[in-house]
């Protein structure tokens, strides 16, 4: 795609900026990336590691010639926060599908939900959820798993760093996690119900860092909007 002249108060987004953004609930990462190429008029615009529409947090976006930068970006460790609802599974592993398969969870004490974390601290071998933009034959393998097929994905080697669980209100237990990139913590929320023997889904996450990158530092959407209409008045 040609780009086209830009307004003057844009030539710094093509010239390359790194932004950071906190993503809106129910907003794809690509929404947020769209967003900031129809505002600014620059057409290499990417970001650096997807958050689900249900996830908030900190979102990294290149525009210009530092969309070079996305790679390097990418392969830094995350920092999440968020909660798990033990007691039921989803299809989805989160909240885009109803939750299913209830269990009883009145036996469960705060030794062993603190405890169960362990098992996945490390070096750990992950199977990525169905419902996910993998590309198997080279179609997104979650339009499979929407008609109901069988999607089997093999297990990928990634690193838990940390995980700790801060605060238990059951049936949800908050957690903190540091991973290397290619985690789903959708992932590691059904493996940990599986372990406790009582089933998990993901009910809320948020991204927090993304390498040295805080989210205390990112920009609120809404308000970068409102500061780039304002530069091209």
């Amino acid at each position: 795609m040609k780009q086209k002249p830009v307004h003057e108060a844009m030539i710094p987004y093509l010239e390359g900026q790194v932004l950071l953004i906190n993503k809106p609930l129910y907003w794809t990462s690509f929404d947020a990336v769209r967003k900031i190429r129809n505002l600014t008029g620059v057409m290499k615009v990417g970001h650096a590691g997807t958050l689900d529409p249900l996830a908030t947090g900190l979102l990294i976006i290149c525009t210009g010639k530092f969309t070079k930068k996305i790679n390097e970006y990418m392969g830094m460790e995350k920092e999440y926060t968020g909660t798990f609802t033990l007691g039921a599974t989803t299809p989805t592993y989160d909240l885009e599908s109803e939750p299913e398969n209830p269990k009883d969870i009145s036996h469960l004490t705060g030794e062993q939900i603190h405890t169960a974390t362990a098992q996945f601290t490390g070096p750990i071998m992950q199977v990525p959820p169905a419902h996910s933009a993998i590309k198997k034959d080279g179609k997104p393998v979650y339009l499979a798993a929407r008609k109901g097929e069988d999607v089997a994905l093999e297990p990928r080697p990634v690193t838990i760093y940390a995980f700790e669980i801060t605060a238990i209100t059951l049936p949800v237990v908050h957690f903190r996690v540091v991973c290397s990139t290619g985690t789903y913590i959708r992932s590691l929320a059904h493996d940990y119900g599986k372990a406790l023997g009582v089933g998990a889904y993901m009910s809320s996450l948020c991204r927090t860092r993304i390498g040295s990158f805080p989210l205390t530092e990112a920009k609120e959407m809404e308000s970068f909007i409102s500061e780039l209409q304002e530069l091209k008045k």
